[in-house]
């Protein structure tokens, strides 16, 4: 056993602590860094003196020889990422669908003094006026107005609605273009990753930069994550590359395989979504499960499976609007026409452009000549002054029944329902938003509890391996003592 053994001990004491303590501080510089995982030395003990075998010095029992520091690890919880990912996924999905429904009950705008239903109502209420005195050319003149107002409001209506779903197809776009850039950038890191771990080093701040990007993703679509182990002289902790797949309903389909990048994109034809293209294989929008941020987007702006309709939030809210407008305006031109006007004249269509809502208007000659609103029943060329029971015939078109989808109802009591509908989703989207943000949460607090910085931790890590580093130094003196007296003061009898 060599003298100099416990300078040996005591030197590799103090290089472990000091590991220890540059570690330390590299936690507490990153304490407030997005992402970062708390790293620690782990300690072992270096092979005891003698070792085995057929030379080996026979002692008493083998001596200990120090520590090293093994490797440097995060500090990381997979279970709690794969937890806090697929709430991540729910949490972007029910966020973007209560942002979408928020954004058309604004549009709705009811109940209010402004909407679809206060047009409707003022309009009714013209009519009855007009019931009083049919020939009354203001009153004549407000009725014609008023059904100005409606149509303005189906147009209005169905035309924000438009908008708002060519605005979640722009958004749908950028959102591919996001999720393409984290795929290349998590290929990115799968590279360097693969390029450091072969010299037997854990780089764990790349991996803490891919994870904050795989949980980035997982809001957007829902992912399955396996790892690639890199070989060579990767130590066996090492975490390699990954392999990212989409969930679909008929199987994983690759994003990303360590270093290869599959793009996606989304594919839509006559303004709606088909379905997604991965790299080189197609993805059907009825494989696409119902969860994720890129979901809600096609949801909202609006999909078709093939030999299907049309569907999603924004197509619905506008078919309905549609045909809304379509069987109202039949029904009270029907009504209309059945009377006279003041000429003593069959009336005429009062609406015209009925194929949506968007382009539904009042007929220009009634905008230009209000006598011809027909407010009489009289029969055509005997009008009689004062009849106006065709005007209340029309008023009585609020509620008078019309089918829509096969289903007998009113105008009022259909408006109603889709208001009352699209309330109801609302409160379900804001509720389940509300719902999955505190259970991401409450996920992301269990991994911080684990895996954040804790600056009193820290300290107290400090101060530890602080000690134990002047421990050490202090062995080297108290061996240095020593060996100072066998060399310098041995052999010195009598001087």
């Amino acid at each position: 056993m060599s003298t100099f053994m416990g300078l040996e001990a005591s030197k590799r004491g103090l290089f472990t602590q000091q590991a220890a303590l540059h570690t330390t501080g590299h936690n507490i510089a990153n304490a407030n860094t997005d992402g970062y995982s708390r790293q620690r030395v782990t300690m072992q003990t270096t092979p005891a003196y003698p070792g085995t075998g057929m030379n080996a010095p026979k002692m008493p029992g083998q001596l200990g020889t120090g520590v090293e520091a093994g490797t440097i690890e995060r500090m990381r919880d997979d279970f709690t990422d794969r937890q806090f990912r697929q709430e991540a996924n729910k949490f972007g999905y029910w966020q973007s669908r209560s942002s979408a429904i928020s954004q058309l009950e604004d549009v709705m705008n009811e109940p209010s003094e402004y909407g679809l239903a206060k047009s409707m109502d003022e309009f009714w209420k013209s009519l009855q006026d007009l019931s009083v005195n049919p020939e009354n050319s203001g009153a004549r003149a407000v009725v014609v107005q008023r059904g100005v107002a409606v149509t303005e409001s189906f147009s209005y209506i169905s035309r924000s609605i438009s908008a708002l779903k060519a605005d979640y197809g722009s958004e749908l776009e950028v959102a591919g273009k996001d999720v393409n850039a984290i795929l290349q950038n998590i290929s990115d890191l799968n590279r360097q990753i693969q390029e450091v771990e072969p010299n037997g080093y854990l780089p764990n701040d790349l991996y803490d930069a891919r994870d904050s990007l795989i949980d980035e993703l997982s809001a957007y679509m829902p992912i399955d994550i396996e790892t690639i182990k890199t070989g060579g002289g990767a130590l066996a902790i090492a975490e390699g590359g990954v392999k990212i797949s989409l969930k679909t309903s008929n199987g994983p389909v690759v994003l990303v395989d360590g270093q290869t990048v599959h793009e996606v994109a989304v594919n839509k034809t006559d303004d709606n979504v088909t379905g997604l293209t991965v790299g080189t294989e197609d993805v059907p929008v009825g494989n696409l499960l119902q969860s994720g941020k890129v979901r809600a987007l096609i949801n909202s702006y609006g999909y078709q499976e093939a030999g299907g309709e049309p569907k999603g939030l924004y197509n619905d809210m506008l078919a309905k609007l549609d045909d809304l407008a379509s069987e109202f305006a039949t029904k009270f031109n029907a009504v209309h026409q059945s009377g006279t006007d003041l000429n003593g004249d069959a009336g005429l269509a009062f609406f015209e452009n009925m194929d949506s809502a968007a382009t539904i208007s009042v007929n220009e000659a009634l905008l230009e000549n209000s006598n011809l609103l027909a407010a009489s029943d009289s029969a055509p060329g005997s009008a009689e002054a004062g009849n106006g029971n065709n005007a209340r015939n029309l008023a009585d078109v609020k509620s008078a029944t019309i089918t829509i989808d096969g289903k007998a109802t009113t105008a009022q009591t259909y408006y109603q329902g889709i208001i009352g509908e699209l309330g109801v989703e609302g409160q379900q989207a804001a509720r389940m938003a509300h719902n999955s943000e505190t259970l991401q949460l409450a996920v992301a607090e269990r991994r911080a509890s684990y895996s954040s910085v804790s600056l009193d931790e820290e300290m107290t890590n400090m101060v530890t391996f602080q000690q134990a580093y002047n421990a050490n130094a202090r062995m080297i003196t108290v061996v240095d003592e020593m060996l100072d007296k066998i060399i310098n003061g041995m052999g010195r009898v009598g001087l």
